[in-house]
């Protein structure tokens, strides 16, 4: 055995033989489904989508002691509709089943999701022996409400009436895949604990291993248990494409793969032999000096399993998220840790006043710079941050810190890299993805996954169930869903918000189908949980419940307002527009919660500029130290970024986020390591020469209180902890009383706070009116010019403000103030 380091974990690996690659495919996949949890039925389709070639006779179900013979019933295919059919095109029997629909059992086993069981009986195949055994499960039962009739959203919003036909074509075909899973899966809780009857399941007498690959013509598991022979573990397919074999136990009772081992499967497929990594891997890891990823057999023995200590925080009423990337956390220019950002950064997150993490790039990426977004293993944590025992020590001790955290999951897409990933997997173009132009990314030059097909259902809700079972996640924001739900993926269209761009003949009604199941399954499994959806277009029902008709996120990121901020930074302050700015951060559904940013990580990567660097640019290298004169560019910059991420967490929306280092002004932008890269028309695009200074956080920056960043950064904590105080994001009571366009001037209520920005660049004001609500005495809550947070201290904190009846801007009661120049002042009712 030899051994290498991966992120501070030792893997022992047998380095005899070597992993394959992978090859591309332009053939067309036979598909077919999965025999599991119970048996799958099928019948042939008879459209060109979509043309079974199974081993056995389609339609034919296998019984437990019965024959290949024993016909039940059949079952008709779904086929992907046009997102508004004529009303005949509409199944009336929910019992017609997509042409990827599963399972199949006996009349009197038929499990209804609700009647939840214990001690639930699963058929499975038993390619390698005797054709089907039983497996008894033990499940403490789990409820996931069903359907509701789906009409609640037109009374929520009268226009979508003019959509009917659309949107209740979408919620019959959610109730017909809903349905099916229920007859044939056992409900959603079944059909989304894929895991555990897909890929390698240890059992007391050894080691199960099955894979679906219906594409291909023969199956071998090689690895360093099996000094990759290619003969020594063939594989057995079922008539559904499932390949299987069982290894037993030793002779001394030890596992016949041991855990740290190398493995893939070996395919003999219409693109001719290849080795893949298991769609089901748990961990995967590139040894040095290595291209190729490998697959490992993730076992450890109970002594070194990660035991969770803490209880996960219940859901906050509003959520202040701070978005990290593991890898670059670290002040230095390396690939930080699970370990370090544990007992580095979280202890910083929770102390800058956020309640909760959102991590990116968790699942494996073969290509550091994709930023986590090429996803090549989905059920996998990224190996270059440490092992899977480490992130879960991370949840806890975020847990324990009562900190949410949530995974930036990618269900959009999938890396076309056909050595590491799906793409090609069986030797197939259709095997997860759609075939042809449509199953191709040409932005992203990524892979589509078909949202039809009944094995990428249970593929990707197996997914998202396995980080919120086994990480303990408490939630998700969905990338790209705006890519998902329509088929010209968002790309050259400028949504106007007319709502025939949403329900329409461009809508994916699939993928949306699938957005539903997923929060279905989320919020009905873990009722804690948080999803958030990535989606630009502003999707109306976006963020109402599944049951009343809608697509049942609890969040929609509030895209356009980051894309709003570079559009002014690109102009002088002078010719800002209050009503413009108010608009757009206001301008959001009625009961659609949305998390808002100023900047995410999109704004920070090289070819961008932050808020930060818009303002100030080169002047931050040179004028930054307290001990050295300032310039009128820093002291514009330094005010102005406040303002801006102030006023967008006070109108912005119920939930608020930042991208680590954002919160100080982080003075360089993102650049992941790279060499030159050639480009598909033969230019050269330079690289890096792999360099990581610009892949990391300078947190001492910020944490340096002789450096103009630390002002910035004590202002964004002390926001958070009057957002903690006060929780003025998601107070009902939000009212804008005036947008002056000669002054520079926006004043709002939230809550018991009241917020007054002051935009103009020279003019303050005295003895300036603010209207108000509620009558008393007010405080200073929060001064953006406090000297502490790089300010000039132009106000006396110990002033009291008394309203008086006197009406202004539509208010019942003012109290007049001071409010200085580039400057924001929150004033808290005291009495």
């Amino acid at each position: 055995m030899a051994s290498f380091a991966v992120s501070g974990a030792t893997l022992g690996v047998v380095l005899a033989g070597s992993g394959g690659g992978g090859l591309s495919s332009t053939a067309r996949s036979a598909r077919a489904g999965v025999d599991l949890p119970s048996l799958l039925l099928r019948k042939k389709d008879s459209s060109s989508r979509a043309v079974l070639s199974c081993a056995g006779a389609p339609g034919k179900v296998l019984v437990p002691g019965g024959g290949s013979d024993d016909l039940l019933s059949s079952a008709e295919p779904v086929s992907t509709t046009p997102a508004q059919p004529e009303e005949s095109q509409i199944p009336e029997d929910i019992s017609e089943q997509t042409a990827e629909a599963s399972t199949s059992v006996d009349a009197e086993d038929k499990l209804e999701s609700s009647e939840p069981t214990q001690g639930i009986v699963e058929t499975i195949t038993d390619s390698v022996t005797e054709g089907v055994k039983e497996l008894v499960v033990e499940e403490k039962p789990r409820v996931i409400q069903p359907p509701g009739d789906g009409q609640k959203i037109y009374q929520i919003d009268p226009m979508l009436e003019g959509f009917r036909s659309h949107l209740d074509y979408r919620y019959s075909e959610y109730k017909r895949i809903r349905a099916a899973i229920d007859q044939y899966e056992g409900g959603l809780d079944g059909f989304s604990r894929g895991y555990e009857k897909l890929g390698f399941i240890r059992s007391a007498e050894g080691i199960t291993y099955r894979e679906w690959a219906p594409g291909a013509h023969s199956a071998a598991l090689v690895g360093d248990f099996n000094n990759w022979n290619p003969n020594a573990d063939t594989m057995t397919r079922n008539e559904y494409g499932v390949w299987e074999i069982f290894l037993p136990n030793n002779a001394d009772g030890s596992p016949a793969i041991p855990h740290g081992s190398r493995v893939k499967i070996r395919m003999d497929t219409p693109s001719g032999v290849k080795d893949s990594i298991s769609a089901w891997i748990k961990f995967s890891v590139q040894a040095p000096g290595e291209i190729p990823y490998n697959g490992i057999y993730y076992d450890p023995p109970e002594e070194e399993k990660y035991v969770f200590q803490h209880p996960q925080p219940k859901q906050p009423k509003s959520l202040r998220i701070y978005e990290s990337h593991i890898g670059m956390s670290s002040p230095e220019p390396k690939i930080n840790t699970y370990a370090n950002f544990r007992d580095e950064v979280l202890p910083r997150i929770k102390r800058l006043g956020y309640n909760a993490v959102q991590i990116m790039a968790i699942q494996e990426h073969s290509y550091y710079a994709s930023f986590g977004y090429h996803v090549t293993n989905f059920f996998a944590p990224s190996s270059r941050f440490g092992t899977p025992e480490d992130l879960k020590s991370l949840i806890d001790r975020a847990h324990e810190l009562g900190l949410l955290v949530l995974m930036d999951i990618v269900h959009s897409h999938s890396s076309n890299n056909t050595l590491d990933g799906l793409n090609g997997f069986d030797g197939t173009d259709t095997h997860y993805f759609h075939g042809g132009p449509r199953g191709h990314h040409w932005m992203w030059d990524s892979r589509l996954f078909n949202y039809g097909s009944w094995e990428v259902l249970r593929f990707l809700l197996s997914n998202a169930r396995w980080w919120l079972e086994e990480y303990k996640f408490d939630g998700f924001r969905f990338d790209g869903v705006t890519s998902m739900m329509y088929t010209h993926h968002g790309l050259q269209v400028s949504f106007t918000g007319n709502y025939g761009e949403y329900f329409g003949f461009a809508t994916d009604v699939d993928a949306v189908v699938y957005l539903m199941l997923v929060n279905d399954m989320i919020h009905g499994l873990y009722p804690d949980a948080v999803a958030i959806g990535e989606d630009v277009s502003g999707m109306p029902t976006f963020c109402l419940p599944v049951q009343d008709g809608g697509v049942g996120f609890d969040y929609r990121l509030h895209m356009a307002v980051a894309d709003k901020w570079i559009e002014l930074l690109k102009q002088s302050d002078e010719s800002w527009k209050m009503g413009d700015i108010v608009h757009t951060l206001t301008n959001r559904r009625w009961s659609e919660k949305c998390v808002t940013y100023a900047e995410s990580h999109d704004q920070a990567l090289v070819g961008d500029k932050t808020i930060a660097f818009w303002l100030m640019d080169k002047d931050m290298y040179d004028f930054m130290a307290l001990d050295r004169p300032s310039t009128p560019r820093i002291d514009r910059g330094i005010a102005l970024h406040k303002m801006i991420r102030l006023v967008t967490m006070g109108l912005g929306g119920e939930g608020y986020l930042n991208f680590m280092g954002n919160e100080f002004g982080h003075p360089e932008w993102i650049d992941f390591p790279r060499g030159p890269q050639t480009l598909p028309n033969g230019s050269v695009l330079p690289g890096n020469n792999n360099s990581y200074d610009k892949c990391r956080r300078r947190f001492d920056l910020g944490d340096a209180d002789f450096l103009r960043y630390h002002g910035m950064q004590e202002f964004d904590q002390a926001m958070q902890h009057l957002e903690e105080k006060y929780g003025f994001m998601t107070s009902e009571h939000q009212y804008v009383s005036r947008k002056h366009e000669e002054d520079k001037v926006i004043i709002f209520e939230r809550g018991d706070l009241v917020f007054v920005f002051n935009f103009h660049w020279s003019n303050s004001f005295f003895d300036y009116r603010v209207g108000c609500s509620k009558p008393g005495k007010y405080k200073v809550a929060l001064d953006s010019d406090d000297v502490l947070f790089g300010g000039f201290s132009r106000l006396d904190h110990d002033v009291e403000y008394f309203t008086t009846e006197d009406p202004h801007d539509n208010r019942p009661r003012s109290f007049s103030v001071y409010t200085p120049s580039r400057t924001v002042v929150v004033y808290a009712l005291t009495e």
